[in-house]
């Protein structure tokens, strides 16, 4: 099942088939903790409409806030710490791979986050910058994960690794951060052969392309919520970026025009191009 926030309110998809969720926001909707079984009502009470548009999609997200998890997968650490060894950082993202505690950190607003469709930005002053495809949760205010989206972590390669304590900078930015197409609900983790895709085109022709699966994830999800959840409280809610396993080679930057194109079965594809 998966739900859609568009102009003229929620959706929800099943089977082919669309229904309108009538008398609610958005914010309440997604806090539900019975937002799986609500969504079964929805689709038992048999209310299909076609009056659906695609062209009408907003960011699946009101008030929460977005954070986000890093150096959760193997190819992070490695770019992490090419990235950083002239600034000291060789070994730290190394530890920061290997340690208990996560890598946590803060990444937008619901108000900054793009919807599909539209413009992500890169830093003016970022020489470096690169997108970063990446499964995220949507978490209940008990912190219960209730489904989950696509997420793209744009990031300023050259102003993180210039020092590792300017990351806000190279993640918290206007246009740093885009979510959708949807919310793919389901009470159950995703299988870890769910395979991530992402392909950059650039003047009609793919600039960069690369994939992998959630088998390479070194860190739990649930793990990850409740280090999250520790001394936080959500009132409604929030996103959390799980990391990437996709970064592209560091001849690589985006530039103005790039189509991103973001693929995670069973959720969908969340497009973006570059400001």
């Amino acid at each position: 099942m998966r739900l859609y926030r568009t102009q003229q309110g929620p959706y929800l998809l099943n089977d082919n088939l669309y229904y309108r969720i009538e008398d609610t926001s958005w914010d309440a909707l997604i806090t539900r903790e019975d937002l799986h079984a609500f969504c079964r009502s929805v689709i038992e009470r048999g209310e299909r409409t076609k009056a659906f548009s695609y062209g009408t999609l907003l960011a699946p997200i009101e008030s929460q806030e977005v954070w986000a998890a890093g150096v959760t997968y193997y190819r992070s650490r490695s770019a992490r710490i090419e990235e950083s060894k002239d600034a000291g950082g060789g070994d730290f993202y190394d530890r920061v791979y290997s340690a208990t505690r996560p890598e946590l950190f803060f990444k937008a607003t619901g108000a900054r986050v793009v919807a599909p469709n539209h413009k992500v930005r890169v830093r003016s002053d970022a020489t470096w910058s690169v997108p970063e495809p990446e499964l995220t949760l949507l978490i209940s205010p008990k912190g219960t994960i209730l489904g989950y989206t696509i997420g793209n972590d744009m990031s300023s390669r050259d102003i993180e690794g210039e020092n590792p304590l300017y990351l806000p900078q190279a993640k918290v930015y206007d246009g740093s951060c885009a979510l959708g197409p949807c919310i793919f609900v389901d009470p159950e983790p995703l299988p870890t052969a769910t395979r991530i895709a992402i392909q950059i085109v650039r003047n009609g022709e793919t600039a960069f392309s690369g994939s992998t699966a959630l088998s390479e994830l070194k860190r739990d999800p649930k793990t990850l919520v409740s280090f999250l959840y520790r001394d936080n409280s959500f009132p409604k809610g929030c996103f959390l970026m799980t990391g990437t396993g996709i970064v592209p080679p560091d001849s690589f930057t985006l530039a103005s025009g790039d189509q991103i194109r973001i693929v995670i079965d069973p959720i969908g594809t969340l497009v973006n191009e570059v400001a």
